[in-house]
């Protein structure tokens, strides 16, 4: 009998476009790695993703704060074996990046930020999902829900004029908290497997 051969498929990225964090031509020597490597964060669900680049990059601008398409793009075969990454594993420079390109990120989804002022719901008889924000109190909160009845909020500055709080801030630094410690609760950052169950609907993911 004739002997099939399957071919493996390639594993698909955990996300179809990621921002550059920080480019390790060198690799990782701690690892054992020798081949160049890009440590990245993607657009959706804010997953730390590491990422080979493979054949001529001299097109690509490896950059902190380049996007990179890794699905369904010419740029996708020029980037391979995709692996998720703790935030411990991050270099010091993708680290000191990690808020800037955060911050872009959320500014580039302006819509899906504001929704989550819009549509916040509570999590239990005492605690809100805007509660999950540092520098929102109870009054702060209240003020919110209470805008947002008279009408839904547009816009980050219609936030900022109508609440008096930095939106983008609030949500950046959220984000980063979620990213770089264990939560109870996860809004905006796909949580580790074992959390998975205590996440929020999910802003956009």
């Amino acid at each position: 009998m004739e002997r099939r051969e399957f071919k493996r498929r390639p594993r698909p990225p955990p996300e179809e476009a990621v921002y550059v964090l920080d480019y390790l031509p060198y690799g990782d020597p701690i690892r054992g790695i020798r081949h160049p490597l890009v440590q990245s964060i993607g657009e959706k669900r804010f997953i730390l993703v590491e990422v080979r680049p493979v054949g001529d990059i001299r097109g690509i601008s490896l950059v902190p704060g380049e996007r990179i398409v890794l699905k369904n793009s010419l740029e996708s075969s020029m980037f391979s074996h995709p692996r998720i990454l703790s935030y411990e594993e991050l270099s010091a420079a993708a680290k000191k990046e990690l808020p800037l390109v955060v911050e872009k990120i959320v500014r580039s989804q302006e819509e899906r930020f504001v929704d989550f002022f819009n549509y916040a719901r509570p999590i239990s008889k005492k605690a809100h999902e805007l509660d999950l924000l540092k520098g929102i109190g109870k009054r702060t909160l209240w003020k919110i829900l209470e805008e947002r009845r008279k009408k839904r909020f547009e816009s980050f500055k219609d936030i900022e004029e109508r609440v008096g709080i930095d939106p983008v801030k609030l949500i950046v630094e959220r984000i980063i908290e979620e990213i770089s410690e264990p939560q109870n609760y996860y809004l905006f950052v796909r949580p580790p497997r074992r959390a998975r169950a205590r996440r929020s609907r999910g802003y956009g993911y």
